[in-house]
């Protein structure tokens, strides 16, 4: 079969659960701050309690539904609403109502509770965990940077007014970069690529090759390699390896796809390197939100089309790693319902195509 539909539209998104996304950057959430999140559709606050405790709670307080990020954190380890008082711990549980009485024993504080999600920080990084049942514990942990003591050096994140499928096909996309990222002072000569991929526990790898941007060359000789990997919901590695000033070195490039809503995605992209290849920074500060804010203008203009509901279509062997991505969810999603084991549809192959 030489193409297939991409069953996705503008108004069709699926959102895999017992999955961890990407939530925000761990300096971002100060000990006593808050921070409101709107995640796969759903009000999130994020926070820290004044000993330095994570917690993510549905931003909804239960009484009358106001925002518990409008509230404050208080010493005791709890959050409390603005509108009454109410408190609740990190698991979500109220620890106290003020305005009940002494006698008003049918009232239990501890029987109340708001949705308490799993969270992890680690690499500089916050994640936070959508179970497919609430109460269910994360059956993993999140995805961790392949650099040794990783540290984000760079950070660039731009809302995408699409939905998680679009964003993350465009993002992998093989073939647009002449096309999306060509200026006069950036030109590149589509010429034919032979990439070998292999599965991963829930994505695939683009196998460990010398690359032929020329971007690399600031990461110094010929013995400079990359590998691109790709596991559900949405997080893409590209980890980049070789020799400079007669020193090796490791740098890992992450970019996550976090849904805000059915219609918009926002995409964050991180890089991690050595201390001492801070040289590296001007260029991502220069080339980066230019290259992503590229992206981000492509699918604001695929919006215009996607709005008439049009039949798509993905074709050999450039949009592949798309035909993958659909498949993947499609078993993941099917695995989370039925509670069966997950089975990856992805087989070894070599792909070629011109860009």
């Amino acid at each position: 079969m030489n193409a297939e539909p991409i069953v996705q539209t503008s108004g069709d998104v699926t959102f895999l659960r017992d999955c961890w996304y990407m939530a925000a950057l761990a300096r971002d959430v100060k000990r006593g701050g808050m921070m409101r999140k709107l995640l796969l559709g759903e009000p999130v606050v994020i926070g820290r309690m004044k000993n330095g405790d994570l917690f993510a709670l549905r931003d909804i307080c239960p009484h009358r539904g106001v925002p518990l990020s409008a509230g404050k954190v208080l010493g005791e380890a709890s959050v409390e609403c603005p509108y009454h008082g109410w408190r609740f711990r990190k698991d979500g549980v109220c620890s106290l109502i003020p305005s009940t009485v002494d006698g008003q024993d049918n009232i239990d504080p501890s029987k109340i509770r708001v949705r308490s999600y799993p969270v992890r920080e680690q690499d500089g990084l916050i994640w936070v965990y959508f179970a497919a049942n609430e109460r269910a514990e994360p059956a993993s942990e999140p995805p961790r940077v392949p650099v040794p003591n990783a540290v984000p050096r760079w950070v660039e994140s731009q809302t995408f007014t699409c939905g998680i499928d679009h964003a993350v096909i465009g993002l992998m996309d093989p073939a647009h970069a002449p096309y999306v990222h060509g200026r006069w002072w950036w030109r590149v000569t589509p010429r034919e690529k032979v990439k070998h991929y292999e599965p991963l526990p829930t994505g695939f790898v683009m196998t460990r090759h010398a690359p032929s941007k020329a971007a690399y060359k600031i990461l110094g000789g010929a013995d400079v390699s990359t590998e691109i990997t790709f596991e559900l919901p949405s997080t893409r590695f590209e980890n980049i390896r070789g020799t400079i000033f007669g020193r090796s070195f490791d740098v890992s490039g992450l970019t996550v796809c976090t849904p805000i809503d059915a219609n918009n995605t926002q995409v964050t992209q991180i890089f991690f390197w050595p201390a001492w290849l801070g040289f590296l920074k001007p260029f991502f500060m220069i080339l980066g939100p230019t290259f992503l804010g590229d992206d981000r203008r492509i699918v604001e203009l695929q919006k215009q089309g996607l709005e008439f509901n049009p039949s798509l279509m993905l074709i050999q062997d450039s949009d592949v790693p798309a035909m993958w991505y659909h498949r993947l969810k499609k078993a993941w999603a099917e695995s989370t319902a039925n509670g069966t084991p997950f089975v990856n549809p992805v087989k070894p192959r070599t792909l070629r195509w011109r860009s």
